[in-house]
């Protein structure tokens, strides 16, 4: 407990009954998860393998993971810490039979799924197939299956996606396959029809700890509550004030019920702030404080004053763009820091654009958030297609892609013609390959294409379960000739640049593979779970743009909150439905991102389109200031730019010194 703050060793202690920590931003929820993993395994004597934590993305499970290896050792391994989705996977996996399922089963993901939509919706233009994608995610999210969305649905938009809800599923069981949102609907559904599977899994989770609870949606929550049982022995961690992803159905009233549910709920608040310094906690606080509460707390910090908040008003997208590259580079050059001190924060990813070219134009790194996952490249989906066939051949969509990827002499009347065969017997694509009688409906030759790709899977499958994962999937794509077929159909460029991806992908899963002690087919029917930081942010000294949603859970010496207007922030959607309550919780994120500095700015002007459009100031502003010295404002909105002479003559001295590498 050595260094722990009083509500933070009782959080660690507490195992009396359900509890929930109001962990508010920079208050180490963290280090309390981890501290407490620690307690139940070193002095309560559970067993590793019966603690759970659950958090929300991958990065966090990592770092979790990690810091309770320090706290626990070797026996850290047993530990269950995971995503939602990963855990729901390995309950799926283990009980796959009991939902109809074989262990293999495939995982689809965005673009799998988008591709199932548009061959379900051909004569539907791309902005109804996405709505009808998005609806049919919200009821999976909210426990309704297609019957109960039909019975529920309003309007000609959600009566035509419950249809084709229905017939979404009955692909998806077709393939063998399961969506993300199935990954924690179908546990849930399991969970509550079988009993005997419930028991089995709540004995395993004698205490479960859930992150950022108030993230959770409606299944999320169920499957909380299904895994602990009469005992509800489990600790809730979660911030009413940083609850900002309503709209992907995160429902801030599961942190609401929880008191109504547990009337013997314990309640520890985490106050003390260990990030930003009084002044960006004050800011912070008086813009909170406009929202109705759920949980009353004010966040403090022993961190010292610190600068006053800046308020910088520009003329327009450029100036802003202009004046904010133009003081981080002075601010860098006087500080002697690192480019990966600095952030710059905006509402929407279309705000990066004008950030960009300043950045580049003074050479500056930089990293841009919600860029391109490694697993969404196409040369990484070319291979991860041949391993989801290998683990489960039932998978159309890997059949299709991994058939035609390298080309082998399997076009579209070929796939055609065997589709066609297939759905008369009701079986896969790759299944009909040998069933009987197919000789009389296909081609000879396509037939010999067709069995030869077959053949050749089923050898490879073979050998996954036996070989070392590297050495197949080295012969694997010698043999259809990846490298060769790039360097024909891309420029040299390009080819060289997805070949590198393709060796460092092989080359990781082979390390994982050995580490893990698992065959490149155990490896397979996990590849959709499993994420690889890319490479090129990896320990990268770069500044780094982002949108507020994608910053939450990050913190950065000095940050830029930029376009911080009427219209934008908040957004203009939720000023007209007159709930602005997320985007106050938007701002409150943005604002305790900082830990040393915050600058914001705003535009009195900006282009939309063709047109230049007049904007005000957004009303957290004037909400975080409350008179005092905290808050600066600068800038003239009217007429010639603000005074920046240091600050400008400081910056071209850093460009000058960084055209001889000597900036830091």
């Amino acid at each position: 407990m050595h260094g722990l703050n009083p509500p933070q060793r009782e959080a660690v202690r507490y195992l009396d009954g359900p509890l929930l920590v109001l962990a508010g931003a920079g208050s180490g929820k963290t280090r309390v998860i981890t501290q407490k993993i620690a307690y139940l395994i070193g002095d309560c004597g559970m067993a590793p393998h019966h603690v759970t934590a659950i958090t929300f993305t991958n990065k966090a499970a990592r770092e979790m993971k990690e810091r309770a290896a320090k706290l626990v050792g070797a026996r850290s391994d047993q530990l269950n810490i995971s995503t939602f989705h990963a855990l729901g996977a390995k309950l799926l996996r283990m009980e796959a039979r009991a939902i109809g399922l074989k262990p293999s089963f495939s995982i689809l993901d965005a673009s799998d799924t988008a591709a199932l939509f548009q061959e379900m919706l051909k004569d539907a233009d791309k902005t109804r197939i996405r709505l009808i994608q998005q609806q049919i995610s919200l009821w999976k999210n909210a426990l309704l299956g297609p019957e109960e969305a039909r019975a529920q649905a309003e309007g000609d938009l959600a009566a035509g996606a419950a249809l084709v809800y229905a017939e979404y599923e009955r692909t998806l069981k077709a393939y063998q396959a399961v969506d993300f949102d199935d990954l924690i609907r179908l546990p849930v559904n399991l969970l509550e029809e079988n009993e005997e599977v419930a028991q089995r899994w709540r004995s395993r989770t004698r205490h479960l700890l859930v992150d950022e609870y108030q993230d959770t949606n409606r299944c999320q929550n169920k499957l909380m509550r299904l895994l602990t049982g009469p005992m509800a022995s489990f600790t809730a961690v979660g911030d009413d004030d940083q609850s900002i992803y309503a709209w992907r159905g995160a429902d801030i009233e599961n942190l609401r019920q929880l008191q109504i549910d547990f009337p013997n709920l314990k309640v520890i608040k985490l106050e003390q702030n260990y990030r930003s310094t009084t002044r960006i906690l004050k800011a912070a606080n008086n813009v909170i404080r406009q929202n109705p509460k759920l949980f009353d707390k004010k966040l403090w910090s022993d961190k010292g004053h610190g600068d006053p908040i800046r308020v910088m008003a520009c003329r327009d997208g450029e100036h802003e763009a202009e004046w904010v590259v133009t003081r981080l580079l002075a601010h860098k050059f006087e500080t002697r820091g690192k480019w990966s001190d600095y952030a710059i924060l905006y509402r929407g990813n279309f705000q990066a654009r004008a950030f960009e070219q300043q950045l580049r134009a003074h050479r500056v790194p930089y990293l841009l958030s919600g860029g391109q996952s490694f697993f969404d490249r196409a040369e990484i989906k070319d291979v991860t297609s041949y391993l989801r066939l290998l683990s489960n051949q039932d998978d159309d969509p890997a059949f299709i892609r991994a058939a035609t990827t390298p080309k082998r002499g399997i076009g579209g009347s070929t796939l055609e013609a065997l589709g066609q065969a297939a759905g008369r017997r009701h079986i896969g694509l790759f299944a009909a390959i040998f069933a009987p009688g197919i000789e009389t409906e296909i081609k000879p030759a396509q037939l010999a294409a067709l069995r030869e790709f077959g053949n050749f899977i089923n050898r490879m499958e073979w050998r996954a379960q036996r070989e070392p994962a590297g050495q197949v999937l080295d012969d694997l794509l010698k043999a259809i000739g990846y490298e060769t077929w790039l360097f024909e159909s891309c420029e040299a460029k390009d080819a060289e640049s997805r070949w590198s991806n393709v060796r460092d992908f092989v080359g990781w899963l082979s390390g994982k593979a050995d580490e893990d002690k698992k065959t490149l087919l155990d490896l397979a029917q996990t590849v959709a779970l499993i994420t690889m930081l890319d490479k090129q942010g990896e320990d990268m000294d770069a500044v780094q743009l982002a949108t507020l949603h994608a910053a939450k859970g990050l913190e950065f010496r000095h940050v830029h909150l930029v376009g911080v207007e009427e219209g934008s922030l908040p957004h203009r959607e939720s000023i007209d439905s007159g709930n602005i309550e997320e985007e106050r919780r938007l701002m409150y994120v943005g604002i305790t991102r900082a830990q040393m500095s915050l600058c914001i700015s705003w535009c009195a002007r900006r282009k939309q389109g063709k047109e230049i459009v007049e904007r005000t100031l957004s009303r957290f502003i004037d909400e975080m200031d409350d008179g005092g010295d905290d808050i600066r404002r600068e800038g003239q909105v009217g007429g010639a730019a603000p005074a920046v002479d240091r600050a400008t003559g400081n910056a071209k001295l850093a460009n000058f010194k960084a055209l001889f590498g000597n900036t830091k």
